[in-house]
């Protein structure tokens, strides 16, 4: 049984998606089951995106933490 797409780590939900597109591309998918491994994906794929978004945001929210505590107000890019 697999896990609920939201219980998956970011890696985890790669790796399915990863093994589906291979099953497809090599067509050992059943016409039966088809369907049913299209929509795991596009739910991997989503839970991905939403993954990225949310550590982009954090990102980008600790960097302007920093920029804005630079010394000066010196707003020059922080490098990394």
């Amino acid at each position: 049984m697999r896990k609920p797409p939201k219980k998956l780590s970011f890696g985890e939900a790669v790796t399915e998606v990863e093994e589906i597109l291979a099953n497809l591309e090599s067509d050992e998918v059943d016409i039966d089951t088809l369907g049913g491994e299209v929509k795991r994906a596009v739910e991997l794929i989503q839970i991905c995106k939403d993954k990225l978004e949310k550590t982009d945001k954090e990102v980008r929210d600790l960097v302007a933490d920093l920029q804005k505590d630079a010394p000066d107000g010196d707003d020059t890019d922080v490098p990394f």
